[in-house]
């Protein structure tokens, strides 16, 4: 018996990933921000000042790609980088007062897209959802 491969979660996953991506991507273009920056943006606006490290193990990006997404954010003038109080090796990356304001105008994006996707769901079904690929996100050796 052939594998069934439109039943695998990972097909399954990889595919609703890309298209959300993409409409994600097309909505914040005009604001010159891609889904991965918004993502270290949001974690800022949830929390400012954080160390490279933290921003790091929050995204799951590795240290060298996360480098080349803050130096990009801070060309744009939405971030800075500070130096760390406690360790002169480490950096805190920290919000502009661009980088905050562009909070209120890409979060409702962010939460538009989100109704939309939902939309297609029972109530309830998102946060099953989310929490079931909380748990998948958090096993270990798959």
């Amino acid at each position: 018996m052939p594998f069934d491969i439109e039943t695998s979660v990972g097909f399954l996953l990889a595919k609703a990933y890309q298209r959300i991506f993409a409409c994600f991507r097309d909505l914040l273009a005009p604001h010159g921000i891609t889904p991965q920056q918004f993502a270290l943006m949001a974690f800022l606006w949830q929390q400012d000042r954080l160390s490279q490290v933290e921003l790091s193990e929050k995204t799951d990006v590795d240290r060298t790609t996360l480098s080349g997404l803050i130096d990009r954010l801070v060309k744009q003038g939405l971030v800075v980088r500070q130096s760390h109080p406690a360790d002169r090796r480490a950096f805190l990356v920290a919000l502009t007062k661009t980088g905050r304001e562009l909070e209120g105008v890409l979060t409702p994006l962010a939460t538009n897209l989100r109704r939309q996707i939902s939309s297609g769901l029972a109530p309830g079904e998102y946060e099953q959802l989310c929490h079931l690929l909380t748990r998948l996100r958090g096993i270990a050796d798959v």
